[in-house]
C-alpha cells in the first residue's frame, strides 16, 4: 500500500510529507468548564441499572467465568474499582481523535472530572453534544476552534456560537492539530477512536497515524490510546483455547446432531470447532465480511502503530472492546441480524452505553500502570485485558456460527 496526499491546486506529495509540513490555519482553544458533580466511584451502566461495588464486581466475575471477557481484563476493572482516585486522571490530559464517537471515552472521562481535548469534524451538531455533556459534568473539555490563516485568534462565546466554529478535520488538518497538541502543557494522551465508511475510513487511519508520528517526535511524554475491533484475527491464549474445546466436547445431544447435519450440508463450513486441541496460542478468526477490507485495514493500522510504539517504549492503551450495538453497525442489516443471534451461541453484544464505560476504565487502568503488563511477544499485550464479548471462547469458530446467528436474528432485528 502507498498512500499520497493531495494538497489544494493537485499537487501529490508521499505521506511522509505530513511529517514536516507547515500548518496552514491557527488554532485557538476555548476551555468549557462543567458545572455538574464529579462521579467519585466506577459505575457501569447495564440492562437499565447502575452496577457500583459488590454488584460490578459480581458482573465481572460472571463475565469472566462465562468467556465474555479475559480473567485479566475483570482484574483491571477491579483495580480501577478499588482505586476511584484514578478516574481524574490527575495531571493528565487526554486528547480524543474522534471525540464523537458512540463507543469512545469522552462522557465517562468527563464525568470523572478529567481534562479532555476533543477532536472531531467542524459540524455542529458533533459539538453541541459534546458542549452539552462537558457543561453537566464535573470535568473540562478543550474544544479547537480553527482560523484561517496561522496566528488567527478565535475567541469563546456562547456555546451556540462555539459549535459553529469548532472542528478541525483530521484529514486535512494534520499539521495544525499537530502543533497544537505539541503545545499542550503536562503529560498528553492521543486517543485514536476515529471512523469513517468505507475508504474514506483508510484515510482517516492514514492520516491519525501520520498525526501520531509527528506529535511523537514534537514531544516524549505522549501516551497512545487505541479501541482493537473484536471483529478481527487475533492469537488467544491457551486457556481462552482450552474454554472452547470443552464447550464443544460438552455442547447437548440436539446440538451434536444439529451441527454434524449442518457441517455436512455445508461442506464444512457451518458450526466448525474454534480451535485444535491444545493450540497454543490459538487463531481466533473473527472477521466479518460484510464490514469489507477497508474497515479492516484501517484497524490493522490502528495495531502497528500501537506495536510499534509500544515496542519503542511508549505508554499505550490498546483493548480490544466487545461487539456493540452501535448506529454504523446497526445500519448495516447483515450485521445487525448477527448481533441480534449471536447470543445464541454465547456471544454477548454490548449496549454502546456499556461498552464505552468498561473500555474507559481500561483506558484508566493503563495509564495509572505504565500500559499494563510487559508482555514476550505483541499478540500477549493484545491479548490482555481483551473484552471480545465471548468470540474467542465460544464452542464454534465464530464465522462458522455468525451466519446461523444472523438467519436466527434476523426477525428480531427487523424490529
Amino acid at each position: 500500500m502507498q498512500m499520497r496526499v493531495v494538497h489544494e491546486g493537485g499537487a501529490e506529495t508521499g505521506l511522509d510529507s505530513l511529517l514536516s509540513a507547515p500548518a496552514q490555519r491557527s488554532v485557538a482553544t476555548v476551555a468549557v468548564p462543567g458545572t455538574g458533580q464529579t462521579e467519585s466511584e466506577l459505575s457501569l451502566p447495564y440492562h437499565g441499572e447502575q452496577l457500583r461495588g459488590g454488584a460490578l464486581l459480581r458482573r465481572l466475575e460472571t463475565w469472566a467465568d462465562d468467556g465474555v471477557i479475559e480473567p485479566s481484563c475483570a482484574d483491571a476493572v477491579r483495580t480501577v474499582a478499588a482505586h476511584p482516585q484514578w478516574l481524574r486522571l490527575p495531571g493528565r490530559t487526554v486528547a480524543v481523535l474522534g471525540a464523537g464517537a458512540e463507543v469512545g471515552p469522552v462522557p465517562a472521562l468527563l464525568s470523572w472530572g478529567a481534562r479532555v481535548i476533543a477532536i472531531d469534524l467542524p459540524r455542529p451538531p458533533i459539538w453541541e453534544r459534546l458542549l452539552d455533556t462537558a457543561r453537566r459534568s464535573g470535568g473540562t473539555l478543550l474544544v479547537p476552534v480553527a482560523g484561517d490563516k496561522p496566528g488567527q485568534h478565535q475567541p469563546g462565546g456562547s456555546d451556540e456560537a462555539i459549535a459553529r466554529r469548532a472542528g478541525l478535520d483530521l484529514i486535512s488538518d494534520v499539521p495544525a492539530i499537530a502543533g497544537w497538541l505539541a503545545a499542550v502543557d503536562g503529560p498528553l494522551v492521543l486517543g485514536n477512536y476515529v471512523y469513517a465508511d468505507g475508504a474514506a475510513n483508510v484515510r482517516l487511519a492514514a492520516a491519525a497515524d501520520a498525526l501520531t508520528v509527528r506529535l511523537q517526535a514534537a514531544r516524549g511524554d505522549a501516551a497512545l490510546a487505541f479501541l482493537a475491533t473484536p471483529t478481527d484475527v487475533f492469537a488467544v491464549p491457551a486457556e481462552a483455547v482450552a474454554q472452547s474445546v470443552r464447550a464443544y466436547a460438552t455442547r447437548p445431544l440436539a446440538a451434536k446432531l444439529a451441527g454434524r447435519t449442518l457441517r455436512t450440508l455445508s461442506g464444512g463450513r457451518l458450526l466448525r470447532p474454534a480451535y485444535l486441541p491444545g493450540a497454543d496460542p490459538g487463531i481466533n478468526d473473527s472477521l466479518v465480511p460484510q464490514q469489507g477490507p477497508n474497515y479492516a485495514l484501517a484497524k490493522r493500522l490502528h495495531r502497528w502503530r500501537a506495536t510499534l510504539a509500544r515496542d519503542g517504549g511508549a505508554t499505550v492503551s490498546m483493548n480490544i472492546a466487545p461487539p456493540s450495538r452501535t448506529r454504523s453497525v446497526m445500519k448495516n442489516r447483515a450485521l445487525a441480524a448477527a448481533y441480534a443471534g449471536a447470543h445464541r451461541f454465547g456471544v454477548e453484544v454490548f449496549e454502546p452505553a456499556t461498552c464505552k464505560v468498561l473500555m474507559a476504565a481500561l483506558l484508566v487502568h493503563d495509564l495509572h500502570t505504565g500500559g499494563g503488563p510487559a508482555h514476550p511477544h505483541p499478540w500477549q499485550d493484545e491479548a490482555h485485558a481483551a473484552a471480545h464479548g465471548g468470540l474467542w471462547r465460544i464452542a464454534y469458530a465464530p464465522r462458522s456460527a455468525l451466519g446461523l446467528a444472523a438467519a436466527l436474528g434476523y426477525a428480531a432485528a427487523r424490529k
